[in-house]
């Protein structure tokens, strides 16, 4: 029964961790350019045919 109860509260505290680090990365602006993030995957780098040769 106790080891039900340690799991129990380690799994709450990690639980808050990960909203409070969700919290914390939503408030520092982490998510405001998505679309950005998305279109920039698709731009060739000209840097890499250095890297080639």
């Amino acid at each position: 029964m106790n080891v039900i109860v340690l799991l129990v509260l380690a799994s709450l505290t990690m639980g808050a961790i990960g909203l409070a680090v969700f919290f914390w990365t939503y408030n520092t602006g982490q998510y405001n350019d998505l679309d950005g993030a998305a279109e920039r995957i698709l731009i060739d780098d000209e840097d890499t045919d250095a890297v080639d040769s």
